[in-house]
């Protein structure tokens, strides 16, 4: 048996994940990235960094413990930086990596097609409620 290159070992490793496994890396990735407030959060940095405190007011209905449970766990995936500031009171910004902005394409655009079709989704719901009483 030939020995792989650890490219070689990576790309096999690519080739052989499949999200639709509960037990794939991919699947469980997805699972994060498909949450409310990390699409919320990354859309919020895309233009820029914020200050923690300025994500708590444009992310409507986040909790601080939310929030930061989103931006500790962005962090430790690699899609944003944290950079704290020594002063009073002490300033910590958040930034999206390249790989945040890459990420960031995509969820802004979920975020905008959400914006944009609210009220074809609306009304289709509004129909099938009519349609099935009682679902």
């Amino acid at each position: 048996m030939a020995t792989m290159t650890a490219a070689q070992r990576r790309e096999q490793a690519r080739i052989e994940y499949d999200a639709f496994l509960k037990s794939c890396p991919t699947n469980q990735l997805l699972d994060r990235i498909s949450d409310k407030w990390v699409s919320l959060v990354v859309s919020a940095l895309a233009p820029g960094p914020l200050r923690y405190s300025d994500l708590g007011r444009k992310i409507a209905g986040v909790s601080p413990k939310m929030l930061t449970q989103t931006l500790r766990s962005l962090e430790r995936d690699g899609l944003l930086t944290r950079t704290v500031t020594p002063s009073v009171p002490v300033r910590v910004d958040y930034e999206l990596t390249p790989l945040g902005h890459n990420l960031a394409l995509l969820l802004t655009a979920v975020k905008d097609w959400a914006e944009n079709h609210f009220d074809e989704v609306k009304d289709a719901r509004e129909r099938y409620d009519a349609e099935n009483p009682g679902d």
